[in-house]
C-alpha cells in the first residue's frame, strides 16, 4: 500500500534539532547526544504558547504482564498490572488555522483481535465475558470522548498512535467495504512503523492486530521519515526502540511540555529512583537503570533506552510532582483491585487544559 509523504503539507514541518542522535556507533555517545538535543528541545517548546486544547480520557483498562511493564525487575509479585489506555484530543495553532489532533483512539472492540490479548481473554474459558468485563473493564469510547468536548467527527484532522500494536485503525479511516467515522482525518505515522506492520517477523506477530491496516486509502496515510513539527506547540518525536518506527507525542500545555508514548508505562518507570515500588527503585539503585522499559518485543532495546531518557529529557519535571518527568504515557500503570499490591507512585490521570474551538458547521455552530 502506498501512502503519501509528507513534503507537501504547509502543516508538518521537519524538526531538525533531532537529527542523528542514533547516528553514532557509541551507546554513550548516543545517550550523551539524547540528553543534549532533548534539553534544546525542551527549550524550542518552551517558547511556543500552550496549545488550544487539550484534553485526556479513559477508554480502557487492560491487564499486562508485569515482566513485560518492568522489564528485568524482580519481586513484584503480581504476574500483571493494569494499564489504562487514554484517547488525547489536542488542538493547535497551525498555517492552516486551528486543527484537531487525536492520539491514540483505541477501537477496544477490533483491537480484541490482537493475538496476545485475544489468547488471554480465551483463558477465561467459560469465564471470558464476565472475565473481560472484570479484567478489561472499559469506561468510554472515542466517539463519546470526543462528544464529551462538543466536538464532532469531521472535525478531526489527524489520527496518531506511538506505535501501532494492537491498533485497528479501519472502523476510524474506512476501507473500500466501509466508511470511516472521521470523514476529513489522516493517520500520521513514521514510515517505518507502516512497513514494520505489513511485514512482521514471529516476535512481532502476538502484538498487532490482524488485518488492522488492510485496505485503508493510501490518500488517508502520511508517512513520516523523522520527527516534525505540527503546527504551534506539538511536534512528533521520533524514539525508535520499542518498535522500530515508535515516536513521542511532545505538546505544550499550561504545565509545560507533556511527552506522551508507551515506551515506559508510568512515571515510575522514568524515574525509578524515585519510585515507591521497592523493587522498581531496588533494581535502579543496583543496576545504575536511568529507566525500566516496556519491553514485550525490544525490537531496538538499546536503542529504547536511549529514547526513554530523551523523552524524559524533553518532558523536564513534572509540576505535580517534580520527583517525576512530564512523561503522560499513552498506556499508564494504575492501581487495580484484581492485582493487589502494585501501585504507581504518581500518575497523571485524566487531564484538561484550554477550551476547545469548534470549527463552523451546516448547523452554525460558534466558534
Amino acid at each position: 500500500m502506498e501512502a503519501k509523504s509528507l513534503q507537501d503539507s504547509k502543516v508538518i514541518k521537519p524538526l531538525n534539532v533531532l537529527d542523528d542522535v542514533f547516528d553514532d556507533p557509541s551507546p554513550k555517545a548516543r545517550l550523551a547526544q539524547a540528553k543534549k538535543r532533548g534539553r534544546e528541545l525542551h527549550e524550542k517548546m518552551m517558547d511556543f504558547d500552550p496549545v488550544v486544547f487539550y484534553r485526556s480520557f479513559e477508554l480502557v483498562r487492560v491487564p499486562y504482564p508485569t515482566r513485560y511493564a518492568f522489564l528485568n525487575v524482580k519481586g513484584l509479585h503480581s504476574p500483571f498490572i493494569h494499564i489504562v489506555n487514554r484517547v488525547f484530543i489536542i488542538q493547535f495553532e497551525s498555517d492552516e488555522g486551528i486543527k484537531t489532533l487525536l492520539v491514540s483512539p483505541s477501537d477496544p472492540d477490533r483491537n480484541r483481535e490482537t493475538p496476545f490479548f485475544k489468547r488471554l481473554s480465551e483463558s477465561f474459558g467459560p469465564l471470558q465475558g464476565l472475565g473481560d468485563r472484570l479484567m478489561a473493564p472499559q469506561e468510554m469510547s472515542v466517539l463519546e470522548a470526543l462528544a464529551a468536548t462538543g466536538l464532532r467527527p469531521e472535525d478531526v484532522d489527524y489520527l496518531t498512535y506511538d506505535h501501532l500494536h494492537t491498533q485497528d485503525i479501519r472502523g476510524w479511516l474506512g476501507t473500500t467495504e466501509e466508511p470511516g467515522l472521521f470523514p476529513n482525518a489522516k493517520l500520521l505515522v513514521m514510515e517505518q512503523e507502516w512497513v514494520s506492520t505489513q511485514n512482521l517477523l514471529p516476535p512481532q506477530e502476538p502484538w498487532y492486530c490482524p488485518e488492522g491496516i488492510d485496505d485503508v486509502d493510501p490518500e488517508r496515510i502520511v508517512l513520516l521519515d523523522g520527527s516534525v513539527y505540527l503546527g504551534e506547540g506539538v511536534a512528533l518525536m521520533h524514539t525508535p526502540g520499542h518498535t522500530e518506527g515508535n515516536h513521542s507525542v511532545v505538546v505544550r500545555t499550561p504545565e509545560g511540555v507533556m511527552v506522551t508514548s508507551e515506551n515506559g508505562v508510568g512515571p515510575d518507570a522514568y524515574e525509578p529512583l524515585s519510585s515507591e515500588l521497592d523493587p522498581v527503585r531496588e533494581y535502579a539503585e543496583e543496576s545504575g537503570m536511568e529507566i525500566i522499559l516496556n519491553g514485550n518485543t525490544l525490537e531496538r532495546g538499546l536503542d529504547q533506552y536511549v529514547s526513554m531518557v530523551m523523552e524524559k529529557s524533553v518532558a523536564g519535571r513534572a509540576a505535580r510532582d517534580k520527583r517525576f518527568p512530564n512523561m503522560v504515557c499513552s498506556s499508564e500503570m494504575a492501581a487495580y483491585w484484581a492485582f493487589p499490591g502494585i501501585k504507581p507512585t504518581f500518575q497523571f490521570g485524566n487531564l484538561s487544559f484550554g477550551r476547545p474551538f469548534y470549527p463552523a458547521h451546516d448547523s452554525g455552530a460558534t466558534q
